[in-house]
């Protein structure tokens, strides 16, 4: 039987590209300075794993950070670098400096923005983006708009910045939920109504209230053909959505990006250690304990056949990581008994046995998992114990 092709409305979606932002967005995280050469590391590590488009900086802070977004834009191989510029031509004709043909121009979208950071209007707005564009364009850029705090703005500006931006020349409008104030619903509802627009769109999200890579993804359901990211969700106050996140639910909805899974726990280990930034042991794909099993119920499954408790999509490997099981105090038999097989110690089920409530005691003490020096530890007392037992008897405790 030939099955009939299925119409477009049911196919996957095309993968959207990734637009990172951890040389910009994620250095204004509170305390984090990147050097240059952490700056060229970054940028470099970035390129090669698959990003579509890296900010670079922004050229305002002066003439070391041109100077080293100059140099990181002509390590790239693959990857656009970005030039990240507010409403000023003195911007431009600094990022002009940077030898970047890309560049990335921001405006306040909500009136409570215009007229608290700027004193300005909606008119002015627009006359300004409009001249600033055509200015930028016709010095070589290819430029995208950024509508800040779109999340607040009024829909009809929205569009008239759209509109505004496509006729001077601009190749993309990006949404901006600068505060953090969006769910996934409120995202869809808004890129599925400006999708309808002009400009092809990006999404760029804050994690205030931890929704970020989750409306993300539904930004990029909703048609946005570029993501705006950063690693490990670097970023002002609670962070931005983590590339590493977006990219693997993407993968795992069929829409794997260019992103090379495998390369993830380097470029986050990368960004850790420059931004000094321990990542979190449970961070999703990036974290050390996130392919680390410990429950008995969990282990005993995945001994019989890991997909009980591993989907094939998140498997380890694909990552470049291995599973690990651990032992702590929710351990069982199963587990312990090959540990101790593993560390050369006795295997046996009695020793399991003796072992076992030693496991528990002693984890709930310590507070981390077992290693083999620890469990050579507590065979060895659960040997000594089983030569001279103790009492059974709570009362026989308190006998002199």
């Amino acid at each position: 039987m030939t099955l009939p092709i299925a119409p477009d409305s049911l196919r996957p979606d095309p993968a959207p590209l990734i637009c990172d932002t951890t040389l910009r967005d994620g250095e204004q995280a509170p305390g984090v300075a990147f050097s240059t050469a952490e700056k060229l590391a970054i940028a470099t590590a970035l390129d090669a794993a698959g990003v579509a488009e890296i900010e670079l900086g922004v050229p305002a802070m002066g003439m070391a950070e041109v100077s080293a977004m100059r140099e990181a834009g002509a390590r790239l191989t693959r990857a656009s670098g970005v030039a990240w510029c507010r409403l000023r031509e003195g911007d431009l004709e600094l990022a002009a400096l940077t030898g970047l043909t890309r560049l990335h121009l921001t405006l306040p979208a909500s009136d409570r923005q215009l007229a608290g950071k700027l004193g300005q209007g909606r008119d002015w707005a627009l006359a300004e983006l409009d001249r600033l564009v055509r200015l930028a364009s016709e010095a070589g850029f290819a430029v995208s708009v950024g509508a800040e705090d779109a999340s607040r703005a009024d829909p009809g500006f929205l569009d008239a910045i759209a509109m505004t931006a496509a006729k001077a020349g601009a190749i993309r409008l990006r949404l901006a939920d600068t505060l953090g104030l969006m769910d996934p619903f409120a995202t869809h509802r808004l890129v599925s109504l400006m999708a309808a627009g002009p400009l092809p769109l990006e999404f760029h999200a804050h994690d205030d209230l931890g929704l970020a890579t989750a409306n993300t993804l539904a930004a990029a359901r909703a048609g946005a053909s570029h993501l705006s990211v950063t690693v490990n969700g670097l970023g002002e106050r609670a962070g931005n959505a983590a590339l590493e996140q977006v990219v693997a639910a993407l993968a795992v909805q069929g829409r794997g990006t260019a992103v090379a899974l495998d390369r993830l726990c380097a470029l986050s280990d990368l960004v850790a250690r420059a931004a000094n930034r321990p990542v979190p042991q449970s961070q999703p794909i990036v974290g050390a304990d996130v392919f680390s099993h410990e429950s008995g119920i969990h282990v005993d499954g995945l001994m019989k056949d890991p997909s009980t408790y591993e989907a094939a999509d998140l498997a380890p490997a694909r990552f470049g990581r291995a599973r690990e099981i651990v032992l702590g105090k929710h351990s069982g038999l199963a587990a312990l008994t090959a540990a101790l097989a593993a560390a050369g110690l006795p295997s046996d089920l009695r020793t399991a046995r003796a072992v076992l409530p030693l496991l528990r005691d002693w984890a709930t003490a310590q507070k981390r998992t077992a290693t083999p020096a620890d469990l050579a530890i507590l065979t060895a007392r659960a040997e000594a114990l089983s030569l001279c037992p103790g009492p059974t008897d709570p009362r026989e405790r308190s006998l002199p």
